[in-house]
């Protein structure tokens, strides 16, 4: 900003009659200013102008703003200054201890201090300069450690309100007068019943697919019938119980978290609370069980619906018979599969539940809230599946199931 400060600005911020004198003063000769420290006081003297701003510019590279702290300022040795000259003080000085000094005990004379007082209020409330954009690098490592610390927290967060679902559940459980069974009956009519056409749909729709895909390789090996392997297994192990969790966290938990974020914005939940209810106990536990149950029956469905799909396709394309396809799978598939699959659906249907209902106590008071928090239960609940299903799937094979 040194040195860039013209006569429009001067005419804004100083008295016409200050400004007229000073522009004089640039024209006329002068001797350059200078800066001096004896005992403690520091002495500025000689003419501070536009003219010898080369010189001036020296003085205060040379000098450091804490090489004058602490010392007294003396500005009655101040001749002539314009707005360049009261710039550089102020950049040497400090904008607060330059007008400390002007209002001093050796105060200048009236031209001079408003020129002065004027430079240094207009530099103090100078807004701050903006910091540089960062690289390419930085910003991707600031964004990836960004996003690991709200997952941490997000995952903190769940596994305090599991802790508390739980807990409320232990609590219950062998209190039978509290147990809501309307809520229960209903949440499993929502999340079973009505779910069960388009689970049976979509997992007989993948099971045709998987077997024309299947039969379409292995009939380069002459090994058709392993068709029927394949189907059996990927639907017994993953496909049924996956599918049917996917479908639920996309229907269900949605809906659980647009209710309870309803409720919210609605502040039912705090007249819940005024009641002296508990909202865990009257609106996640009926949820989360009806989950519990509903969903292991979704996937013995999908599992069925798939391998009737396979089969369809086995007898169109293959010429496998629908009762060659079950001696097939009753010789060859183990019952252990069927309860490998099952066994994951009761983990799932917790997750998918828990995860709907905490997002739905986490929206705020508006609209909007509840839809980002809808979609955030979804993304979230069809992540926790793939990732268990993922890390399940690791560990039965390690196993040998």
């Amino acid at each position: 900003m040194a040195g860039q400060l013209n006569h429009s600005w001067i005419e804004r911020n100083v008295p016409s009659s200050i400004a007229e004198k000073q522009t004089h003063s640039l024209s006329a000769s002068a001797v350059p200013g200078s800066i001096s420290r004896d005992a403690g006081t520091v002495r500025i003297t000689g003419d501070w102008l536009l003219s010898h701003y080369r010189q001036l510019k020296s003085l205060k590279t040379g000098l450091a703003a804490t090489d004058l702290q602490g010392l007294r300022i003396d500005l009655s040795g101040l001749n002539r200054i314009d707005t360049a000259g009261a710039t550089l003080l102020a950049a040497l000085l400090g904008p607060e201890r330059l007008l400390e000094a002007v209002s001093g005990p050796n105060a200048l004379p009236q031209e001079k201090s408003a020129l002065v007082e004027a430079v240094c209020r207009a530099i103090k409330d100078q807004p701050a300069p903006e910091r540089a954009a960062p690289s390419l690098i930085t910003s991707f490592v600031m964004g990836t450690g960004e996003k690991v610390e709200s997952i941490c927290r997000l995952l903190w967060i769940l596994t305090g309100f599991i802790g508390q679902t739980l807990a409320t559940l232990a609590w219950n459980l062998p209190r039978p007068w509290r147990w809501r069974m309307t809520p229960f009956v209903a949440a499993i009519h929502e999340t079973g019943l009505n779910a069960l056409p388009i689970v049976a749909l979509l997992t007989f729709l993948v099971g045709a697919v998987v077997a024309f895909l299947g039969a379409t390789v292995l009939e380069n090996f002459g090994a058709t019938i392993y068709t029927v392997n394949l189907v059996a297994f990927s639907f017994l192990r993953e496909f049924g119980v996956l599918l049917a969790a996917i479908l639920l966290a996309g229907r269900t938990a949605s809906a659980f978290t647009a209710h309870i974020g309803a409720m919210k914005v609605n502040e039912e939940l705090d007249a819940i609370r005024t009641l002296g209810l508990n909202p865990i106990e009257l609106l996640v536990l009926p949820r989360v069980m009806a989950m519990m149950v509903s969903l292991p029956i979704l996937t013995f469905v999908g599992m069925i619906s798939g391998m009737a799909g396979g089969a369809m396709v086995c007898a169109l394309v293959l010429d496998i018979s629908p009762t060659q396809f079950m001696s097939v799978v009753e010789q060859g598939i183990p019952l252990q599969h069927f309860w490998v699959g099952l066994v994951k659906a009761p983990i799932f249907a917790f997750l998918i539940a828990v995860i709907g209902c905490l997002e739905g106590f986490k929206v705020a008071g508006s609209a909007q809230s509840v839809g980002e928090h809808t979609t955030s239960s979804v993304v979230q609940s069809i992540f926790m599946v793939i990732l268990l299903d993922s890390i399940g799937a690791l560990f039965f094979m390690e196993m040998g199931w």
